[in-house]
């Protein structure tokens, strides 16, 4: 039985090493556990591949195979990530503000880390990297939890990065994996609030949902991802078929895929039948509304359900809508609030979508796709946050952090 307290205790005496540790010596740690992912890439590998036999074993779709499947090239991105982190500015001990008080107090408000940050995943074996990289980089320590189907993987990598903490002369306990699967580990992890300062939950949406509602430790909500792509009558249309085939079938099976497509009725009969033709070569299913089943004969019926769902697969349901205000409201209703994009060549339509749609992130003429903290410059990230409270969108090392008062005075009471 794994003792989760005792890992609790192991991780705090970490955070408390990890808080007083120096940019310079995180960041040669960082690289070290770069090299050492190259290094053991075969052990890696290797590990992988018995979690991919299982998961053909237990019918996994291949979109979820993509997302559990490590190669040389993944490894030397996940390895990449980890020197951008260390290239990354150091949030610790940044200063937000300073100022003096009408009593003479100096005041420093100064970021310092969040603590013991437990992160509780599914199918993504880089996750295990990004997260320890991230809450290395702000000095948190990193106690993890990641799903049956990748077990053999993540035991693999966080085996890796802890030796190399420990070549390091640093507490390998700064970085933590659960063995055991179990629903109830699982449970007792989202318990431990006497141990773990926040819980990041990475998954499908009704994974995270059942972590919301079964934790006792405070959450920041990564968001299941249905992301629309709203095309306006003023589209570069040859633009916006390339934009749509590579945010629904570049990785169909992450957040940032896109799911739903809004196209304007005036444009409908013209871009719809060459959309499809993309899609169908891409062996994408589509699903439509009224309007669409009008111009698409063949497409499948879009259902109410279908409008809420992130797909996670080579499916993708499109809507005919009369103007870019049915389609804004559409997608306030509808949304995840993680990614959405117009594509249009009219800026006032452009600046309206993107100041009236309640997201984390709004694309004008760009993929959704690019929703990712490598992408956004942060080297990896530990989620996108679709919550409005203390971070939103692609969370970096910076957004693992929390403030604290410095307070300096000569001897002041108060009156």
């Amino acid at each position: 039985m794994t003792d989760l307290s005792e890992m609790g205790k192991k991780a705090k005496t970490a955070e408390f090493q990890l808080s007083q540790l120096g940019t310079v010596q995180k960041n040669k740690a960082l690289e070290q556990m770069a090299v050492a992912l190259e290094t053991n890439s075969a052990k890696i590998l290797a590990a992988n591949q018995k979690d991919l036999e299982n998961a053909k074993n237990n019918s996994m779709s291949e979109a979820m195979q993509d997302r559990l499947l490590l190669d040389d090239d993944r490894i030397k991105k996940m390895a990449d990530g980890l020197r951008q982190i260390a290239e990354q500015s150091d949030p610790i001990g940044k200063v937000d503000r300073g100022w003096t008080t009408e009593d003479g107090l100096d005041i420093i408000q100064e970021r310092v880390p969040l603590g013991v940050i437990g992160i509780i995943f599914e199918a993504r074996p880089n996750v295990t990297v990004d997260a320890a990289g991230l809450c290395f980089k702000s000095g948190n320590a990193a106690f993890l939890r990641g799903g049956k189907e990748a077990i053999n993987s993540n035991i693999a990598l966080s085996d890796t990065l802890r030796t190399a903490l420990k070549d390091f002369g640093l507490d390998d306990n700064s970085v933590q994996l659960i063995h055991d699967t179990s629903h109830e580990v699982a449970q007792e992890m989202m318990e431990l609030s006497d141990y773990l300062d926040v819980l990041i939950p990475r998954g499908s949406g009704r994974f995270i949902k059942m972590v919301v509602n079964k934790a006792k430790v405070p959450i920041i909500e990564t968001g299941a991802g249905n992301c629309h792509i709203y095309v306006d009558e003023s589209a570069d249309q040859a633009q916006a078929i390339k934009i749509i085939e590579n945010a629904k079938v570049q990785r169909p099976s992450v957040c940032n895929a896109v799911e739903k497509i809004l196209v304007n009725q005036n444009i409908a009969d013209e871009f719809l039948p060459k959309l499809a033709e993309k899609l169908k070569q891409e062996q994408v299913e589509i699903r439509g509304d009224a309007g669409v089943q009008k111009i698409l004969p063949d497409v499948i019926p879009a259902t109410e359900d279908d409008w809420y769902t992130e797909y996670n697969d080579y499916i993708i349901a499109i809507k005919v809508v009369p103007d870019l205000n049915s389609a804004i409201e559409h997608i306030n209703h509808y949304n995840t609030q993680h990614s959405e994009a117009i594509l249009t060549e009219n800026y006032q339509n452009a600046r309206q979508f993107q100041k009236q749609i309640d997201a984390a992130v709004l694309y004008v003429n760009a993929s959704t796709r690019f929703t990712d903290g490598g992408k956004f410059g942060f080297g990896a990230e530990i989620g996108i946050s679709t919550q409005k409270l203390h971070a939103r969108g692609p969370m970096g090392a910076n957004e693992l952090t929390t403030t604290k008062y410095l307070v300096n005075g000569d001897g002041q009471i108060r009156n």
